[in-house]
């Protein structure tokens, strides 16, 4: 069997693999999932550009839904290339270097989505536990830091991973079964032990979404707890609107990331076509919801975006 090292001159290529089994109509399912890319960018955007631009939006609560937005917009564009590129133009050819940097930055994004949406629960648990001292805890400054923890934490679990991938050596099996570059996918080509390289994973994904996960339900049991000391039913009610969007937003995070974990792991049976189209549409499920439920379930958002509507047609 022929081993290839990636320490030699030439460079190692990979094949990107688009839908098995469906080629003829693979250019028709990717209008589809083009179309949740438009989504996904513009929707994003649109947040992000609300937030920057929109004093009323200046408050802690809005900035974390910034941080989510620019994460979401983020993990978009870092299969954007690669997964239109195999789709519409066959180009399935990607070397490791190029592959590895997708792979960091596909699952450190990932793992900031998650870190996002911690640092959102621990927001609506000062905010209802809490109120009075809400504007003192969550300052600018604290903010801040809790945004640079987050990508500290996601560059440190990552950046092991990655060194580790660059000492493997791979054989004459170079198809990758995603449009993307998918850590396990990318070592299980590998001929030497990989061993490590899963642990690393392991680690990765149980110190970032194996631990933010757990805190997130905890908070809410606080949070449920608060709110039913509320004497009013219309102050527990107000209460608990205030963490629709956020729960949405967790819900379509780690349901989707769930299932696809199962899918992979006991749905042997099933077609591969299922399994990519499936992978293609749960990475894309969380960028393209939440500006739509925040835009929806938000009341400053709605006014927001009322009042660019309006401004548009004066302007006609």
């Amino acid at each position: 069997m022929l081993e290839l090292n990636n320490t030699n001159d030439q460079p190692l290529t990979f094949l990107l693999t688009g839908i098995p089994g469906l080629a003829a109509a693979q250019v028709w399912i990717s209008i589809p999932i083009c179309l949740l890319y438009v989504t996904a960018l513009s929707g994003n955007s649109m947040i992000l550009c609300m937030v920057i631009h929109e004093q009323s939006l200046h408050e802690t609560m809005y900035y974390f839904l910034s941080m989510l937005s620019a994460t979401d917009l983020s993990l978009s564009l870092c299969t954007l290339a690669t997964t239109l590129g195999v789709f519409w133009f066959e180009a399935r050819k990607i070397n490791l270097n190029a592959c590895i940097t997708q792979m960091f930055f596909l699952h450190a994004f990932t793992f900031m989505e998650s870190g996002v949406l911690l640092a959102m629960a621990f927001d609506r648990f000062v905010a209802i536990c809490d109120p009075l001292r809400y504007t003192t805890i969550l300052t600018n400054a604290r903010i801040a830091q809790i945004g640079v923890s987050i990508l500290i934490r996601n560059v440190a679990v990552m950046l092991p991973v990655v060194l580790f991938v660059k000492r493997l050596s791979f054989c004459n099996s170079m198809v990758l079964s995603h449009s993307y570059c998918y850590h396990v996918d990318l070592i299980q080509l590998s001929c030497t032990d990989n061993r490590i390289n899963s642990i690393l994973g392991l680690f990765a994904l149980f110190s970032t979404t194996g631990f933010d996960c757990p805190c997130i339900l905890l908070s809410y049991v606080l949070i449920i707890q608060s709110v039913l000391n509320i004497a009013s039913s219309e102050g527990r009610q107000k209460a608990f609107n205030t963490c629709i969007s956020h729960i949405s937003a967790v819900a379509i995070f780690y349901i989707p990331l769930i299932s696809l974990s199962l899918v992979h792991r006991y749905g042997h049976s099933a077609p591969p076509f299922v399994h990519t189209i499936m992978a293609n549409v749960f990475l894309l499920i969380p960028p393209v919801l939440n500006p739509i439920i925040y835009s929806v379930k938000t009341k400053q958002i709605r006014k927001v975006i009322v009042k660019i509507i309006i401004q548009k047609q004066l302007q006609i």
